[in-house]
């Protein structure tokens, strides 16, 4: 798929942003990066002996400022490619999508586009 298309069908504006994360799939913790997140997904590295396919349930945990501090989404595994792991939310419970609200918020620095990302989670 061509960089236009994806970003034509991206609804949700994303941020950069490297933080280490875990990708929890088949039972079986593995240690990755974030590269870029957003209210709907993010992008991680492909971590060491990886197994998991595009369509499986996985859950994403991002450490934010320190061990205590995790976004938490269930997610899917949306595709795989160059080196990195499309994560495609299904799932976030409150805490999280407040964290990670506020992150974007942070991150984004124009309010028309938080607010359209936000009705677009409607």
């Amino acid at each position: 798929m061509s960089n236009s298309q994806t970003d034509e069908r991206r609804r949700f504006h994303r941020i950069l942003f490297d933080a280490p994360a875990t990708i929890e799939s088949n039972r079986i913790t593995y240690q990755t990066t974030l590269l870029d997140i957003s209210l709907k997904g993010a992008l991680t590295r492909i971590p060491v002996d990886w197994n998991t396919q595009v369509g499986e349930k996985i859950t994403l945990r991002v450490r934010l400022d320190d061990a205590a501090t995790v976004i938490t989404m269930q997610a899917i595994c949306a595709h795989i490619e160059e080196g990195c792991i499309g994560v495609l939310c299904e799932e976030i419970d409150m805490e999280s999508i407040s964290l990670l609200r506020r992150l974007v918020e942070l991150n984004i620095g124009d309010d028309a586009v938080l607010q359209r990302d936000l009705e677009a989670l409607g």
